[in-house]
């Protein structure tokens, strides 16, 4: 039960249409969460895991039909089809309240309504934002209040401040024909059918935190970003923050939870968060930063010792697995680890090579991110943290340099527009297919690109001291088709560049596509890097950065009329440096 008027009627409304036995209030407590631990693992949704190597730690398998996003059924539901843009499937708002409510009534019979009144960001925190899940899924429950801060304090809030984002949850019948996910942004809402995955299901995370926030952040002046938050700190105790976006297959988690190499003794990396940034103008002209979640939904494959060993690190209490594998004495397992070998499937099946990978590839974990070793006390701070950089990135072969830096804000909101990667035969049968994905935000952006951008380079002007905006590489190749850059950890070498050009504090050349560093100003010491690769990692071609910048003008036109007349005078201009 609540005070607030508004959330008490729509959680009745909800109830008399979906028709469930109970309705339960969540309070986000110990009790309640070994409560419901103990309701899935007497009805199977949850499997205990080996209490003496994984104590607190659970298993859960989907349905084999349930396992990843659905973007071709994910909606943007604005009252113009013009709003929501190419770049987002739209309906028609009517329409999906239409069919939304025919797949809803009476969907919970039989089940327990959750009400999970839950706080985007530090529960005190001016930057963030409430929201009231409703969902007939225990699962969600209990992921919610890994990855959010959920329960008494977040219904406090939002009954002091009488505004939230409503999200209605159904797990349905798990019918491919019958699942969808509905945004409404002009209305706060969204309503999400037919799924138990967590990008589908856990509607604070995508859904929330950047389709629904990113049209919060433009209508109200801040940023809703696809992007890591990670904290440097030197020998001198001076910390600096970065925000990051990649788009995926770039190493977006592994450089949120970087630890420093050899000859780098001294530095410390901390970890905000590894996904979103919310970012705002703060009184001092800067961009300040918080993560809105409180938790990780990471990705297992390829979580090892030698890729992230601070994320397997977090793994080993009180976390949820889903659809990864397990050992024969019930410890979880996933492709990439180096030690156990997988006795079941992530479907039950005795493993066999014949079926497949042993876990699911997008098998993930749910994990407090107070549990990652290089979590930072300054994740919960009211005010955020302040951005000394902002990085795009992507997975290049060959045209893009390891680090350029760019002229303005301006140009570097072009440079995140234009933001792609290459797929890889492995995984599409084609090599070098470039796929554009700007700002990383191509699933998530709530509106029209074009409105987007536009936002970009007006926030450029509400800020007075912005941070530096920089594009990074660490995927090119030589000829031979081996990566010239180590990557991993040796990436310190080039957000320590960053660092110094943001502080004023180290020389730039001047290049057509933007400002790079001079030689030797990325510190080799210690990696055997030859000059000779360094150069050619900075390498600029004219003629190849001339068909890119066609190609990004093709995509860019592609929004029409709305495109910023900024962004196109910046690629103008970029472009005649490029002919000079």
């Amino acid at each position: 039960m609540t005070r607030n008027e508004n959330l008490q009627n729509w959680v009745d409304g909800v109830a008399e249409l979906t028709r469930p036995d109970q309705v339960h209030w969540c309070t986000g407590d110990q009790a309640e969460y070994e409560a419901l631990v103990e309701e899935m693992l007497e009805s199977g949704v949850f499997l205990p895991l080996n209490a003496e190597t994984h104590p607190g730690c659970y298993l859960h398998r989907s349905d084999p039909g349930d396992v990843a996003r659905v973007e071709h059924l994910t909606f943007v539901c604005t009252s113009e089809q013009d709003d929501a843009g190419p770049n987002n499937n739209w309906m028609q708002p009517a329409e999906a309240h239409a069919k939304m409510r025919g797949l809803f009534d009476g969907c919970m019979e039989g089940r327990t309504l959750y009400v999970i009144p839950y706080c985007m960001g530090p529960i005190d925190s001016p930057l963030a934002r409430c929201g009231v899940e409703i969902t007939d899924s225990p699962y969600v429950v209990v992921n919610m209040r890994l990855m959010t801060r959920m329960g008494s304090a977040a219904l406090a809030r939002i009954e002091r401040e009488g505004t939230f984002v409503r999200g209605l949850h159904s797990i349905g019948e798990l019918d491919p024909e019958r699942r969808f996910i509905m945004h409404f942004p002009e209305e706060l809402m969204i309503q999400s059918y037919g799924s138990g995955y967590g990008g589908n299901a856990l509607l604070g995370k995508k859904c929330h935190a950047l389709r629904i926030a990113s049209y919060q952040a433009r209508t109200e002046g801040w940023l809703a970003e696809h992007m890591l938050i990670v904290g440097i700190e030197n020998p001198q105790g001076e910390t600096h923050y970065i925000a990051a976006a990649f788009p995926s297959a770039c190493g977006k988690t592994n450089l949120a939870m970087l630890i420093p190499p050899p000859g780098y003794e001294g530095w410390k990396v901390w970890t905000i968060g590894d996904d979103i940034c919310w970012m705002r103008p703060g009184e001092d002209g800067r961009l300040w930063a918080i993560n809105p979640e409180a938790g990780f939904f990471g990705v297992a494959p390829g979580t090892s010792e030698d890729t992230n060993p601070n994320a397997l690190a977090m793994l080993n209490r009180d976390a949820i697995f889903t659809n990864v594998a397990e050992t024969a004495d019930h410890q979880p397992w996933w492709e990439g680890l180096k030690t156990g070998d997988p006795a079941l499937d992530w479907k039950g099946r005795p493993f066999e090579k014949a079926n497949g990978p042993a876990a699911h590839p997008n098998s993930r974990f749910t994990v407090a991110t107070k549990q990652c070793p290089s979590y930072s006390e300054a994740a919960e701070a009211a005010r955020g943290v302040p951005i000394s950089a902002i990085v795009f990135g992507g997975r290049r072969e060959r045209l893009v340099p390891l680090v350029m830096e760019s002229d303005s804000w301006a140009h570097g909101v072009l440079m995140g527009s234009a933001m792609a990667s290459e797929t890889t035969a492995a995984a599409t049968g084609a090599v070098g297919v470039v796929r554009r994905d700007p700002m990383a935000m191509k699933p998530f952006c709530g509106y029209n690109f074009a409105d987007y951008w536009q936002h970009w380079l007006d926030m450029g002007q509400k800020v007075s001291n912005p941070p530096p905006i920089y594009n990074v590489n660490w995927f090119r190749k030589d000829g031979e088709g081996k990566f010239m850059w180590p990557g991993f950890g040796e990436n310190m070498r080039v957000l320590e560049w960053i660092i110094e050009r943001s502080k004023g504090q180290v020389a730039a050349q001047e290049s057509p596509i933007g400002k790079l560093p001079v030689d030797e100003g990325i510190n080799a010491r210690g990696l055997d890097l030859q000059p000779s690769v360094m150069q050619a990692l900075l390498e600029v071609d004219p003629e190849a950065w001339s068909q890119e910048l066609a190609e990004v003008r093709a995509y860019l036109e592609s929004y029409g009329d709305r495109l910023p007349a900024g962004l196109i005078a910046e690629l103008e201009r970029v472009t005649s440096n490029l002919a000079t």
